[in-house]
């Protein structure tokens, strides 16, 4: 044989058992798809991690990389074989993995069932990148490492939020470019585009509209496709697998003013039967704090259609005010 035949084979065996899943405490199952060889995590370190959270069916359930948003938590004392805190102690820093929290071991030790959303699941599916790892200094005090990992992490905070607000035009404009869009750019900075214009009367403030929605991010995932972070459709949820059972789908009662400012201007450009798509800077949106999936500084896409608009009832007319009471007469 070859040598070079010799070691390409040991080249794809050794392939071969990196992407092999091994088995962990506590029905754990894990796969290491990247080691920078540092030492691994242990109690009281302070992470820094990106990851993805799925069900066993591929539906996503949270993920860092949708905000644009890195969690940071001190590692703690494991209460069982196999939970969070055990995991993290298999990986260092630079390292990426996927691992399987067994549900059933999960409810035995917590002594809660599985909830609902799970009861179909043996596993609870993250792929993680470990960012960053603060360990303590040998002899350090507690008070010494504490003071240093709140400054370190609170720098790295204000970079990553600069590099986020700097970033943000780029985000919209290589949208705009990339879906070839002709937009229109309103006074409050709202970039959007009107591809039914609907009926002559439009919702104004107080209204109540119903409309059907879909709302994505501006980058793409890894499958190519913008990242779709809520919508009324359940179609369009199923396939983005942000499908949530028990969710009612379809149109959504709102009333004009009580959403983000972008998505308010939005709904006001079309009348009833009207379609538009806002392009929404995070300054009409969530901001500087994001909310729920929506990261800081993030803009945001929605598809809006305006199915119905609702006009609030007139108030019924007050009555008359009783006529003030006559004088008692005086006493002689």
């Amino acid at each position: 044989m070859k040598k070079s035949l010799v070691i390409l084979l040991a080249a794809t065996l050794g392939l071969a058992a990196c992407n092999s899943e091994k088995k962990g405490p506590g029905g754990l199952l894990y796969k290491i798809h990247n080691s920078a060889g540092k030492e691994k995590i242990k109690e009281g370190d302070i992470v820094k991690i990106n990851f993805t959270q799925k069900n066993e069916r591929d539906s996503v359930l949270g993920s860092t990389y949708d905000t644009d948003q890195a969690q940071i938590f001190p590692v703690g004392k494991k209460t069982y074989a196999g939970d969070m805190q055990d995991v993290l102690t298999l990986f260092g820093e630079g390292d990426s993995a996927t691992f399987k929290i067994n549900l059933d071991t999960m409810a035995f030790h917590t002594k809660q069932p599985k909830p609902e959303q799970f009861k179909n699941d043996k596993y609870l599916v993250f792929t993680v990148k470990i960012e960053k790892v603060f360990k303590k200094g040998a002899n350090e005090p507690d008070s010494v490492f504490q003071k240093k990992a709140s400054d370190f992490f609170q720098a790295d905070y204000k970079a990553d939020m600069d590099k986020k607000k700097n970033a943000e035009e780029g985000k919209i404009k290589s949208y705009i470019a990339d879906n070839n869009l002709k937009v229109q750019t309103s006074a409050s900075g709202l970039q959007y585009v009107v591809t039914t214009p609907g009926s002559a009367d439009k919702a104004v403030d107080g209204d109540t509209v119903s409309v059907n929605y879909t709302g994505k991010f501006t980058k793409k995932g890894n499958d190519k496709k913008y990242k779709v972070f809520d919508t009324s459709d359940e179609k369009v949820a199923k396939e983005a697998k942000v499908h949530q059972p028990g969710r009612p789908y379809g149109p959504t009662k709102m009333v004009v003013g009580g959403t983000v400012p972008g998505f308010t201007e939005a709904i006001k450009l079309v009348g009833k039967g009207g379609k538009v798509t806002a392009i929404i800077p995070s300054k009409l949106g969530y901001g500087e704090q994001g909310g729920g999936p929506i990261g800081p500084y993030s803009p945001l896409v929605f598809d809006i259609e305006v199915i119905d608009i609702i006009k609030p009832k007139a108030a019924a007319p007050a009555a008359p005010a009783p006529a003030p009471a006559a004088p008692a007469p005086a006493k002689k």
